[in-house]
């Protein structure tokens, strides 16, 4: 069993620690948390440690999940890998992409196990998705929220769209060759609502909306491949897949939309699929996966390369809006 502490016990920090008392290869040893009135009701209402330092808590476990705001990450993560303790980390996973390679550094150099908490990879719609998605062309996505001070203090493409950029990355095998980008600041002093465009070498387009002053939420995918179309409901768990397969001995379904293109060519019919969404909790599942790859000795399923890409591109959408902003005023 492996010892594991939290830093950081604000809103998902509580989510994160509910979830790691549910891990059976996790014993939850304690937490840190800076504000010493805050950490007496955590340590209270779930009954663990609140250390009184991050060095304190580090000596006494294997593994670390680093949960405080963003601008804390290279700090507490560089310390309990120089510590040699296995790190889950928080997305964005640190605040610039100069110390996402600081951090890769120190990473390689201790050795140890490293993930980066892009949870959208664990949502039960898009892990119902992926056997489908193989080689798409165009992607879609909008990430719109209420306005919530909760997130505010970065911009919307580091705190909503970063999730988005990760999903593209994954999905998309092939090197990204342009970035374009514009955005406007509604509400605080940074945009509050993006719009990116990824082109990719092979052809690849990824159209990318974030915004955190919207009316109704939404958080929606849509993959377009040869033949394919899958679409992806983050927020309500709903995946839909419409897909083209070639009719064998002339067996038509006669309830089936049907493409006969003539000329000898392959009749084709459309088929409808809504795969099964197994009821999971994808915060859960992530930490979870993250015990099995330090047990197992394997790759976590998201790397700190990983986490270092997606934040590396969300600097480069920052680079466009702003250039674009300024070529306005």
């Amino acid at each position: 069993m492996l010892k594991i502490g939290v830093i950081g016990a604000g809103h998902l920090g509580k989510i994160h620690i509910k979830c790691i008392k549910n891990i059976p290869e996790f014993m939850l040893t304690g937490f840190y948390d800076t504000d010493a009135s805050n950490a007496q009701l955590v340590s209270r209402e779930f009954g663990i440690r609140s250390f009184g330092s991050i060095d304190e808590l580090i000596n006494e476990v294997d593994v670390l999940d680093i949960v405080t705001p963003t601008i804390a990450h290279f700090d507490c993560a560089s310390k309990a890998l120089k510590n040699f303790r296995h790190v889950f980390i928080e997305k964005p996973i640190v605040a610039t992409p100069e110390e996402a390679l600081k951090l890769m550094e120190i990473a390689h150099e201790a050795a140890v196990k490293v993930q980066v908490g892009h949870v959208e990879r664990y949502n039960p719609a898009m892990v119902a998705a992926m056997p489908f998605i193989s080689n798409p062309m165009f992607i879609e996505i909008h990430r719109l929220a209420s306005f919530n001070l909760r997130g505010s203090d970065v911009p919307v493409v580091l705190d909503l769209m970063i999730h988005d950029i990760d999903i593209v990355l994954h999905t998309v095998k092939s090197n990204l060759r342009k970035i374009s980008a514009s955005g406007v600041a509604v509400i605080t002093d940074t945009a509050d609502i993006v719009n990116a465009r990824l082109e990719f070498d092979n052809g690849c387009v990824a159209n990318l909306t974030a915004s955190r002053i919207s009316l109704s939420p939404m958080r929606k995918a849509r993959f377009f491949q040869r033949d394919a179309y899958i679409a992806v409901d983050f927020l309500n768990k709903k995946t839909e897949v419409a897909y083209l397969k070639t009719v064998s001995n002339g067996q038509v379904n006669p309830l089936l939309p049907t493409l006969e293109p003539g000329n000898g060519k392959e009749i084709k019919q459309v088929h409808f699929e809504k795969p099964e969404i197994l009821p999971t909790n994808a915060i859960q599942e992530e930490l979870s996966g993250f015990a099995s790859a330090i047990i197992d000795n394997r790759t976590p399923d998201v790397t700190i390369s990983d986490g270092y890409q997606a934040l590396r591109v969300a600097y480069q959408i920052l680079e466009k809006v702003n250039h674009s902003a300024n070529m306005k005023n």
